[in-house]
């Protein structure tokens, strides 16, 4: 596995600080993300990341989640999987969106499929984590298939200004985003066999890149709680990109 960093902090502060800050030329974030060699680029998911938040500020946070998703993709609720496009279809969008920030992307040596795992703040305060699986399309734009949310249980010590607490995880996580990219398979090279499931007491699903390189699945249990587990591809074995366990929201928990 090539670990990449890409450093976008100055892209950050112009796209998604409340505080107002001079705006990053369109030239110089093409310059950033041209830094990475091939087509797999962590970056570009990076760049993605900031355009949905933004889109959610300025247009809606529902009508960014119609925008950005891709076709036939999926939301992990409380209760499971769901359509996204019927479910979207039925939301207003809210006076406040959610503030958020990547701070990881696991790469697929292709580039066709990307995994973000990051950081939230809803408009009431509750902060938490995500994981964003991304779909690169024929246009070469990457578009959401899969996302997950839930608040940290237990919550952080509050701050009284929630509003610098969404700033700070969004500029914070975005000052240096972990960038993963898969190894590319030599010519003729055997694929180790995928890594063992052992998975009880839980509807799941288990998907890859078209080459093979990343792995994940997600599952549902029978409590409620929810996990996403990766797995990458790195010098000719399986290496876990990260196994995350959400609990049940307290209402649902028996």
């Amino acid at each position: 596995m090539k670990p990449v960093v890409a450093v976008m902090a100055m892209i950050a502060l112009a796209a998604c600080s409340s505080t107002p800050r001079p705006k990053m030329p369109v030239e110089r974030i093409e310059r950033v993300l041209a830094q990475a060699p091939g087509e797999a680029q962590p970056s570009k998911v990076v760049a993605t990341e900031l355009a949905f938040s933004r889109a959610a500020r300025e247009d809606g946070q529902w009508t960014a989640f119609r925008r950005f998703a891709a076709p036939g993709a999926v939301i992990h609720g409380r209760n499971g999987i769901v359509e996204a496009e019927p479910w979207l279809a039925t939301l207003d969008d809210p006076d406040e969106p959610v503030a958020w920030a990547p701070q990881a992307v696991w790469m697929s040596c292709d580039s066709q499929l990307a995994i973000s795992l990051g950081r939230f703040q809803d408009p009431d305060g509750l902060v938490g984590s995500f994981v964003t699986v991304w779909q690169r399309q024929r246009d070469g734009d990457y578009r959401w298939q899969y996302d997950m949310g839930a608040p940290d249980d237990p919550q952080p010590p509050q701050k009284q200004d929630t509003a610098a607490v969404a700033n700070e995880i969004v500029v914070t996580g975005l000052d240096m985003v972990e960038g993963h990219v898969a190894d590319c398979p030599k010519r003729d090279e055997t694929m180790p066999p995928p890594p063992a499931l052992a998975i009880n007491d839980a509807r799941y699903k288990v998907a890859a890149s078209p080459d093979g390189t990343l792995r994940w699945r997600w599952e549902h249990r029978d409590d409620g709680s929810r996990r996403v587990v990766v797995y990458i591809l790195s010098e000719g074995e399986w290496r876990e990109g990260f196994d995350q366990t959400w609990a049940a929201p307290a209402e649902v928990q028996s």
